[in-house]
């Protein structure tokens, strides 16, 4: 008999702690009992339940045997001192007169093949299988493959090993339960924006306290130049979460693209509720990111959403990771529009579109540098959030073309296309820059 207050009150405390439902606790306190009168009294074949009675504290234990027939299970007799059958099988020698008659000999294969087909049947087990003839006796309408369960004796009485036993199992089930808790939240959070305490290094490697989980962010997912203190609060993007190992594997990174638009969602309510729109990202951690933004409602500023009022929120944004540089553009569905604003801060004069996804950009000669970038880097990135190649040039040198001024987008990163190419027109870039002369 069991101390129902003092059950429930430890129930409630595990439950709590370990954020598990009640009814697994019980569920595992029933196995680990189980598993004690199974130690202390029974066989180790036998399928023992227990079940307790919440209303008086009592527990019932009953054996459970599955319905079989000759066709589920092997019913012949081990031979003498063999606990599995004897399997006949193909004789691996043949006589001379076999071999005379051009009878065909086995293959080692063909006789593995015979016992294999012969061994798929488990063995008959009366602790754990109860025949159908028999079955039928106890209950008419019983099924093949049915499971019939038979009361045994009650015993509150359990040695030391089985105890031990008991307890082992229990642990073994709330650990259980306690992942299945912690994966289950974290996998409803995959993709999301968590924050969590910095614990502890190992080869490169940071591991975050994220609660009642430890996430790990590997070396090529933080941000380069970075540096991580043991106790610091950051944020990180949930990049995965790992079921297979033992403990479930969260995944972090503070590199990853996504990892903006998420601080964005969170920092402005307009991207939250869907009326502005992220429709692309180009970043080079700790260094620059470009975000090409678009509004559903009209007239709502889908860029000023994202700047803030004093670039509040784009700096909000920015602090959190490091002072990286973020430009904010609109999107557009004409290719030349999108490539012009893409290279933002730079004022394109015109945007010449070529076949096979190529534009060609013209810029006053200020702006040049502006246009391109340090080592390239603002035309790299705009031809990534495009999905573009680019070729930047200056409105006095049409003809020529700007080092580092190139810029191609590997197939893995070239976007939807924005339109047809075949219904792009191209313009004549010369011409257009004498008329605006």
């Amino acid at each position: 008999m069991f101390d129902l207050k003092t059950l429930n009150r430890a129930v409630q405390q595990i439950a709590e702690e370990k954020n598990i439902e009640p009814a697994r606790i019980i569920e595992a306190i029933e196995e680990s009992i189980a598993a004690a009168y199974k130690r202390e009294y029974e066989k180790k074949g036998e399928i023992i339940k227990a079940k307790f009675d919440l209303k008086s504290g009592a527990v019932k234990f009953w054996q459970i045997k599955t319905v079989v027939d000759g066709t589920m299970v092997d019913l012949r007799p081990p031979a003498v001192g063999e606990e599995s059958p004897v399997k006949s099988a193909t004789p691996l020698r043949m006589s001379l007169a076999d071999d005379d008659n051009n009878l065909k000999r086995p293959t080692v294969t063909e006789t593995v093949k015979e016992e294999t087909d012969e061994e798929k049947l488990p063995r008959y087990n009366p602790d754990r299988h109860i025949l159908l003839e028999e079955a039928v006796k106890i209950k008419p309408d019983v099924k093949l493959g049915e499971e019939l369960t038979f009361p045994l004796e009650t015993h509150n009485e359990f040695g030391r090993i089985a105890a031990q036993t008991a307890k082992q199992v229990i642990l073994q089930k709330i650990r259980e339960a306690e992942r299945d808790s912690i994966l289950k939240e974290f996998k409803d959070k995959d993709g999301e924006v968590v924050s969590g305490i910095v614990q502890r290094f190992d080869r490169g490697n940071v591991y975050v306290d994220l609660g009642r989980a430890v996430g790990v962010m590997f070396y090529n997912e933080s941000l380069p130049g970075e540096v991580y203190h043991s106790g610091d609060r950051l944020r990180f993007y949930v990049l995965a979460v790992q079921e297979d190992a033992r403990l479930p594997g969260i995944i972090l990174s503070r590199s990853h693209p996504k990892f903006i638009s998420r601080l964005f969602a969170l920092e402005v309510p307009e991207i939250a509720d869907g009326t502005v729109e992220i429709k692309a990202i180009a970043r080079e951690p700790s260094s620059r990111t470009k975000l090409a933004v678009a509004s559903s409602a009209e007239g709502i500023d889908p860029v000023g959403s994202c700047v803030g009022q004093r670039g509040t929120r784009v700096m909000a944004v920015s602090n959190e990771l490091g002072q990286e540089k973020i430009d904010i553009v609109e999107w557009s569905e004409d290719p030349a529009t999108f490539v012009a604003n893409a290279l933002s801060p730079a004022k394109v004069k015109l945007v010449e579109i070529l076949p096979r996804r190529e534009a060609r950009a013209f810029v006053a000669d200020d702006q040049l540098s502006l246009a391109i970038g340090k080592g390239g880097q603002n035309v790299r990135l705009a031809a990534k959030i495009t999905g573009w190649k680019i070729d930047v040039r200056s409105q006095s040198k049409p003809e020529e073309v700007q080092e580092g001024g190139v810029a191609t987008v590997p197939e893995s990163e070239v976007s939807e296309k924005i339109g047809e190419e075949e219904a792009v027109k191209s313009k004549n870039p010369v011409e257009e820059l004498k008329k605006e002369e």
